[in-house]
């Protein structure tokens, strides 16, 4: 299997409001960068917006490190997914994106390791940036 790096973060101007979302996909020194928003989004929904697109990306199955800033996408997949699964998603926010994670993901081995936000991460903020971008886009004047 390919060993990627999927740099991602997600942004919502007025959480919830325009909502935007980067990944940068790294394979050796091949880069692709996907990205996209949404007129009324949560920036947890954009953040786990973000790993999605950026999996589904991908057109062969691959060992995928995943580096990002949010807490809710760390603990989600590392704690809160096997119990969330258990008892079928009840009473837990934005279900539908955490079913169609399980379903990009399949082919993937996903490792998630957390950065800092705004602490100089240059894919990071390079994703910040293009997220706050793509989130102005829906942005009313």
């Amino acid at each position: 299997m390919k060993r990627v790096t999927l740099f991602c973060d997600g942004s919502s101007l007025g959480n919830p409001g325009s909502g935007g979302w980067c990944g940068i996909l790294r394979y050796g020194e091949h880069e692709k960068i996907v990205r996209g928003g949404a007129e009324f989004a949560t920036n947890n929904q954009m953040e786990l917006t973000a790993l999605i697109r950026g999996l589904e990306a991908l057109k062969e199955p691959c060992e995928v490190l995943v580096v990002c800033d949010s807490k809710y996408v760390l603990e989600g997949l590392n704690r809160w997914l096997p119990n969330w699964i258990q008892k079928d998603f009840k009473n837990v926010k934005n279900p539908e994106l955490w079913r169609l994670y399980l379903e990009v993901s399949k082919p993937h081995k996903i490792q998630v390791q957390w950065v800092k936000g705004h602490s100089g991460h240059i894919e990071n903020e390079i994703c910040d940036r293009i997220a706050k971008e793509e989130a102005m886009k829906f942005k009313n004047p």
